[in-house]
Formats: C-alpha cells, structure tokens, sequence
C-alpha cells in the first residue's frame, strides 16, 4: 500500500510576507512606477489645495523679501537685490516642497493604502518611487510659477534661454534627489504632523544658513563655513550663474556631488525604513 502524497497550500500571510519584486525588466519595473505616479498625480488633482506649498509659498516668499527687506538688504535698489534673490528664492522652495512628499507617504501607510501595494505583483521599491515620479510635476509648477512672478516683478534672465532652462532643470534634478531626505523621514516618523515638523527642522537651517538671501562675505565666519559646504548655497549660486552670468563650474560640480551623495545615503535607507513599515 503506498501513501497519497498530500500538498500542501501555504498560508496567505506566509505569502504576504514574501517580497514582490519586479518581473519582466527593467521596462516592466518603469511602467509599474509610472501607473503609481498617475495615481498620486489623480489624488493631488483632487486635493488642489495640496499645491499651496509650489504655488502661493514661493509667490510669498518673493514679494515679502523684494519689497519689504529688499530695500534695506539692497541699499535701497529692490531691482538689483531681485536679481540675485530669485535663484535663491526658487532652491529655497525645492527643498521645502518635498517635506510634503514624506507627508502624504506617512499618510498613505497609517491608511494601509501600502498594504494593499503589498498584495501586488510588483516591485517592492515601485510605491516610492512612484510618489517620487510624481513629485515632478510638482516642481515643474514651482520653477514656472517662480520665474513667472519673477519676471511680472522685473526679474530677467542675464545670459539666455538656453543657460535658463538649464538652472530650471538643475532646480528639479536637485529636488528629485533631496526629497529622499523627507522620503526617509516619511518612513521613520510615527505620525505625519512629526514628518512635517522634523522636514522644517532639516531643511529651514539649510535655506536660511545658505547664501538664499545675502552674499555669503556679509555672514560672520563660523557662519561662512557652514555656508560653504552647505548644498542649497552651491545649488543657488550655480543657479545664480546660470541665469544672470559668471562663473559656476565650480559650484556645479559641488552641487552634482552633492545630489549623487543624497541618492547614495538616503534611498537606501528610505527602502529599508519602507521595508520594516509598510
């Protein structure tokens, strides 16, 4: 008499513990994170107020330093202090614009919306880099709507289109990187009130111990080193000469550092806080 092999069916939690990693390349992979991205793009579309931060922030930010601190920063020309403000302006708001990034991720794991991301054939990496991807969009708004109400407020581009749009893209390149910061925070954080306190407290030292808003000769200097290595202040100058002239590649190389580094650090961390969270 022989025995009746028995099979056996592995629990559905055993399986929901599995990792989903992506099958069919790296174009499969790409088209999953894009399909992610539409996704976010759809609830900001709904949720338009979630804008503010790229839209009425860096308008703010313009107005309030031209016309109330220009005068006296500048000596009096509020014309000229908006020529060097405006890059300043625009790698300020890069860099509080992502906070929001970490915020909603908080949000979608305390929903549960990435336990159902779990139960999905895909990459396990795919759900953030989808919120990445659609971040994008958002930093495209922002660097039109800055230079846009620059330009309505006398603000022009020194060199050319060509050296402009480069800065913009620079702008978005840098914002892609350094929003794996509020990634990582969005992960380890328990509540997403303290994504957004924790975000305010790393980037604020950054914007405003940064050469944003006066020239770095001006700064006592304990503060002139910190400023130096400071990766918004070579973000900004670079910009700066992008768009009204001089020299920058010194300060492009220290910013391209700079992104590669963040990448390097901070989406693998990101990944694994992920890992142990959702």
């Amino acid at each position: 008499m022989t025995a009746t092999p028995t099979l056996t069916r592995s629990s559905p939690s055993a399986d929901a513990e599995l990792p989903a990693e992506p099958r069919g390349g790296v174009a499969r992979y790409v088209r999953h994170a894009v399909v992610l991205a539409r996704r976010s793009l759809i609830k900001t579309w709904r949720t338009p107020e979630a804008l503010i931060d790229v839209t009425v922030q860096p308008i703010i930010f313009l107005a309030l330093f031209t016309f109330i601190f220009g005068g006296a920063i500048a000596g009096g020309d509020r014309g000229a202090y908006l020529q060097f403000l405006l890059p300043g302006i625009l790698g300020q708001s890069i860099a509080l614009a992502g906070i929001a990034l970490g915020t909603n991720l908080n949000t979608d794991i305390e929903k549960g919306v990435f336990d159902r991301f779990r139960s999905l054939p895909i990459g396990r990496s795919i759900p953030l880099v989808g919120a990445v991807l659609a971040d994008l969009a958002r930093y495209v708004v922002l660097c039109a709507i800055t230079l846009g109400t620059g330009t309505l407020m006398g603000f022009r581009v020194q060199t050319d289109g060509l050296h402009a749009l480069a800065a913009m893209l620079l702008a978005i390149a840098f914002a892609l990187c350094f929003c794996w910061i509020s990634v990582f925070v969005g992960m380890i954080a328990r509540t997403s009130g303290a994504v957004q306190g924790i975000g305010f407290l790393l980037v604020l030292p950054l914007s405003f111990g940064s050469n944003t808003f006066v020239a770095t000769e001006t700064m006592p200097g304990w503060l002139q080193a910190f400023v130096h290595v400071n990766p918004i202040s070579h973000l900004v100058s670079t910009m700066r000469a992008l768009m009204t002239g001089g020299p920058y590649a010194h300060d492009l190389v220290w910013t391209l550092g700079w992104m590669a580094l963040l990448l390097v650090v901070f989406v693998p961390l990101a990944l694994r806080a992920y890992a142990r969270r959702a």
